[in-house]
């Protein structure tokens, strides 16, 4: 069976312009019981699950308070993370997966992502370098983290590293909700203020809504959330990728894709 569930995920090459997320089996749990989690890749908070494979990743490590610990897994486990919580409280894991490239015949699929992503004028920017607008390369990455309430579920969300993240400034699962749910969206150092933020918010019945929010000047969104609902939040940045990143992928633009998940307990 793991196998037979390696080359189903070797074989699924990764969809371009879809979410990446990770989803816990449980977002809460006891502190003497392992922490499970999917690597999904989709879109509308519903996708095909991955395996752990490491050539995937560069870095997936679980966090709790000022420790951490590299997710240590065997090549083609599902769940992609099964492993001991570092302690009890919030527990975060986050994910960096590799490049991957897509391709696009004409410039009309390009301005609908661009247009869904709220990132302006970018044509303008695109023939001002020369480039073709039929025919040309993207590459992509992904920053993921989930919470995971372990315990008491006490602690909060901090940076851990990821180039393009959200920090989650509400913890879910002990904080009081009502006035909403706060994340602050990072671009390296600095907070990615008036960017959209895309929240997905699934149902206990599996129905999802999506809503598009904008960060304030402190690269903060604030949303609603209920009880019994799991979330998902995307953010996501466009650039010109390095010279060298260039040449290596043939890709004139980069983006990177930052995602976080948790759930709202009953």
């Amino acid at each position: 069976m793991r196998i037979f569930t390696l080359l189903l995920s070797l074989l699924a090459a990764p969809v371009a312009a879809h979410e990446f997320w990770i989803e816990p089996l449980a977002y809460q749990v006891e502190a003497d019981v392992s922490i499970e989690a999917n690597i999904v890749n989709g879109q509308e908070f519903a996708g095909g699950k991955l395996a752990y494979l490491p050539q995937r990743f560069v870095n997936f490590v679980l966090f709790q308070g000022d420790q951490s610990a590299k997710v240590d897994g065997r090549p083609g486990d599902m769940p992609a993370l099964q492993q001991d919580p570092i302690a009890e409280g919030l527990n975060i894991a986050a994910y960096q997966a590799t490049n991957a490239t897509v391709d696009y015949a004409a410039w009309e699929k390009f301005q609908n992502f661009v247009d869904h992503k709220d990132f302006g004028d970018v044509r303008s920017l695109h023939e001002a370098r020369g480039i073709p607008v039929d025919g040309f390369k993207e590459v992509y990455s992904r920053h993921a983290k989930t919470l995971i309430g372990v315990g008491n579920s006490e602690g909060a969300d901090r940076r851990v590293g990821l180039e393009t993240e959200i920090v989650a400034l509400t913890n879910p699962y002990v904080d009081d909700t009502a006035a909403g749910f706060q994340v602050q969206v990072f671009y390296r150092s600095d907070v990615r203020a008036n960017t959209q933020v895309e929240v997905f918010e699934k149902g206990p019945d599996g129905r999802v809504a999506i809503s598009l929010y904008q960060t304030n000047a402190d690269g903060i969104a604030t949303f609603p959330v209920q009880p019994g609902y799991r979330y998902m939040v995307d953010a996501v940045v466009l650039r010109e990728p390095s010279e060298a990143l260039a040449e290596r992928s043939g890709a004139v633009w980069e983006t990177l894709w930052a995602n976080l998940t948790f759930a709202v307990p009953e």
